[in-house]
Order: structure tokens, then C-alpha cells, then sequence
């Protein structure tokens, strides 16, 4: 799908190199709870740093929305808010719109990521005040081979998301050649995903490199059999995805909530489980494609299900087209495991994108924890396509038993649509 030059096709000897990761990471307060997106930057900064490039780093964190050219500056949605107050209240409700905003820049600053950056690399990593202002001008203007510079958070400039040629311009002309590491953002067309590749030489790092060349082979020369598993909520999110897989896999395996969409269209009572009504026709002639492919579908035969929405909640087995009005489906029965851990057993290429139900509850994880296990003794080429699934397979302590777990949710998602990612599309061919 993609054949992208990578940091290993162009020379960044003395070079100053803009490297854009995906340092979005869960905090406490001011400790990262989670550094698994910096671990997985460092080959990609180490290869750059052993061949005498100089680092400026960016990357988003969180959504902040009251920060523009970083300076504090209120949204238009609380302006109009203090706006609709008495005159007489307005400035201290400014003032104390502005402070909450302050602490949301504090929270949403990259300081703690340059800090362990600088633990990991060895090196000294120093945080610019701002992403293209006058400080990260002087820093970059300033930096030398071996040096590491993190940009502020990107997105403290509403230009980053709107993509804003001026700004991708500004970020772009502070360094020699592009290089784009985060594959979880290259879903999304923004200046330091996609916009900066429009003035200067652009590649991909080892992180999106083994995304696209995994996933890629899964998809267009897959090891067969190839077998999909699909869970997650709702059918709506991944019509893309089943539709593309329909054309590729010999097995398609759907779980978690959306399978009940499939179950009430085909004549079953689910119960008070999630279904999606007004995708019932799409349900029916997603199975009968599945059929004229000569695709094996498999749904659950047997749920576990509960009254009420909590881990407590006690759970019974029902077969999953005569879950009664009072239950709702929690997670796949006993028999489906079976069944689906057998479609496994052979398998050539497996992909697994979306959990077999509330595996966040532990009392209805253990049909999702079985389908992970079965993926890791598989034998097979094991791909995790992000999101909840990674989470589970880390849950589980199986990480080490997958060959690949991707690093994106969303572009995941969007890859095994067969969609271009514009962050991957914008980097130059080989």
C-alpha cells in the first residue's frame, strides 16, 4: 500500500531534523502514567542522534482549548458563556476562566516528556517555551548535532488541527528534513502530521515504518488462512473495515457489542444488549457479502449476560439469539470462546481489532483474556490493531507473545479500511 522513504534513506549527518512523535501520554497531574509511545520513539531517535542529526521534537498532548499562538486566549464558546453574565461579573469570571485555563497548560505541557527523554536518551533534552515563537526559534536556530529540542505542545496553536499552511511553514523552517514517527496521528491531516512534509524532505521513522510494512503485508500478501476478529461497541464504527476484510480474509470473527446487530438481524432477541436498529439492513447485506465471498462468519452462539451494567452484576448464559428483555449481553459464552479459539488453531495471519465484551470488567473479561491467549498460541502472524484491544492484550501480559501491536486506535482503524492515512501519504516514495 505504501513504499515510503525511511531516516535510513537520507542523509541527516549535521543536519537539523523536525521529528514528529506521538508523545500523547496518560498523566497523573504532572507523572506520566504510561511512557510506552516514548519507548517505542526511541529507535527512531537513537538512529538519528548515532548519525549526527539534531532533534527539534513535536508532538501533541490532550486537547487543550484555551491556548492560541501560545498565549492564554478563552474559546469562543466560554466567551459567549461570561458574555451572558451581568456586566458586573464578567471580568472576575474572565479571570477565573484564565487561571483554569493556566492549569490546563501546566497539565498539558510536554515538560515531564522531555524530562524522561532525557532519562532514556542519556543526553540533555531541553523544552522550548513555545512550538514557533521567538524561543523555539533561537533554541532551533541554536542547535547542534547530538542535541535534543522538544517543542511545546502543538496543539496550544488552533493553526496545528486546521492544518494552516503559514504555521506548517513556520514549524517547517526550523529544521532541514521532516521525519513522521507517530503513526497514531497519521490519521489526521494537521500542520506536523501531514502540512510541514509540503517544505522539506520527508520520511518515515521505524515506528510507522513497521506499521506499514506489518499491516501492509497482512493485508495485500497475507499468510493464509487470514483470520479477522472484530469487537468493539457498534457496527457503525468499522462498516470500512468489515467491507475491506470481506475482500481479503477467509475467516471473519465478530464479538463484543456490535455482534448483537447481527444476531437481532437475523431474527434473535438480544435483549437489553447494544444494538444499533437502524443498521439492521446493513447487517444483513454485510452477511450475505460474507457469503458470495465464500468468508466464513462467525457470531456468538452463547453470551454472557447481566441485569445491570457493572462488574458485580451476577451474570448467566444464554444463547445469544434468546438473551431475555431484563439481560444484556456482557461477553461471549463458553461455547463461542470455544468455537472462536478453534477458528484460530491453523491460522496464518490473524488481525484483532475491538474486544469480545467489557473486558474493563473483570468478571466479563474472561472471554476476551481467552481469545488473547488463543491469538498468542496461535503460531500465527499476530496483529493488534490498537485501542482496546492493545489494552487487553497488555492487561493479560501476552504483549510479548504478538507480532505486532500497532501503536494507533484510530489509524488502525482507518489502515484496515484501506484508507490513505494523509501523514504516511504526504512522506516521499523510494
Amino acid at each position: 500500500m505504501y513504499n515510503k522513504k525511511s531516516v535510513e534513506d537520507i542523509n541527516v549527518n549535521g543536519k537539523k531534523v523536525l521529528v514528529r512523535c506521538d508523545f500523547n501520554v496518560p498523566m497523573d497531574g504532572t507523572t506520566i502514567t504510561d511512557d510506552t509511545r516514548i519507548v517505542a520513539a526511541l529507535p527512531t531517535l537513537k538512529y538519528l542522534l548515532a548519525n549526527g542529526a539534531a532533534l527539534i521534537l513535536c508532538s501533541h498532548m490532550g486537547r487543550p482549548h484555551n491556548v492560541f499562538n501560545d498565549k492564554l486566549k478563552l474559546n469562543k464558546k466560554e466567551k459567549a458563556k461570561i458574555e451572558a453574565l451581568p456586566a458586573e461579573e464578567q471580568a472576575a469570571a474572565t479571570e477565573a476562566a484564565l487561571a483554569k485555563a493556566a492549569k490546563d497548560v501546566t497539565k498539558l505541557s510536554l515538560k515531564p516528556v522531555a524530562d524522561k527523554l532525557a532519562e532514556y536518551l542519556g543526553v540533555k533534552v531541553t523544552l522550548a517555551k513555545d512550538v514557533v515563537g521567538p524561543d523555539a526559534v533561537a533554541q532551533a536556530a541554536a542547535l547542534k548535532s547530538g542535541e535534543v529540542l522538544v517543542l511545546e505542545n502543538v496543539r496550544f496553536h488552533a493553526e496545528e488541527e486546521k492544518n494552516e499552511p503559514e504555521f506548517a511553514k513556520k514549524l517547517a523552517s526550523l529544521a532541514e528534513i521532516y521525519v513522521n514517527d507517530a503513526f497514531g496521528t497519521a490519521h489526521r491531516a494537521h500542520a506536523s502530521t501531514a502540512g510541514v512534509a509540503d517544505y522539506l524532505p520527508a520520511v518515515c521513522g521505524y515506528l510507522i515504518q513497521k506499521e506499514i510494512t506489518v499491516m501492509g503485508n497482512a493485508l495485500n500478501n497475507p499468510k493464509r488462512p487470514f483470520v479477522a476478529i472484530l469487537g468493539g461497541a457498534k457496527v457503525s464504527d468499522k462498516i470500512g473495515v468489515i467491507e475491506n476484510l470481506l475482500e481479503k480474509v477467509d475467516t471473519l470473527i465478530i464479538g463484543g457489542g456490535m455482534a448483537y446487530t447481527f444476531i437481532k438481524a437475523l431474527g434473535g432477541n438480544v435483549g437489553n444488549s447494544l444494538c444499533e436498529l437502524d443498521k439492521l439492513d446493513l447487517a444483513l447485506g454485510l452477511l450475505d457479502k460474507a457469503k458470495a465471498k465464500g468468508v466464513k462468519f462467525l457470531l456468538p452462539t452463547d453470551t454472557v449476560c447481566a441485569k445491570e451494567f457493572d462488574n458485580d452484576s451476577p451474570s448467566k448464559v444464554f444463547p445469544t439469539n434468546a438473551i431475555p428483555d431484563d439481560y444484556m449481553g456482557m461477553d461471549i459464552g463458553p461455547a463461542t470462546t470455544k468455537a472462536f479459539a478453534d477458528a484460530l488453531k491453523g491460522a496464518g495471519t490473524v488481525v484483532w481489532n475491538g474486544p469480545m465484551g467489557v473486558f474493563e470488567f473483570d468478571n466479563f473479561a474472561i472471554g476476551t483474556k481467552a481469545i488473547a491467549i488463543a491469538v498468542a498460541e496461535s503460531g500465527a502472524i499476530s496483529i493488534i490493531g490498537g485501542g482496546d484491544s492493545a489494552a487487553a492484550v497488555e492487561k493479560f501480559g501476552l504483549a510479548d507473545r504478538i507480532t505486532h501491536i500497532s501503536t494507533g486506535g484510530g489509524a488502525s482503524l482507518e489502515f484496515l479500511q484501506g484508507l490513505d492515512l494523509p501523514g504516511i501519504a504526504a512522506l516521499n516514495d523510494k
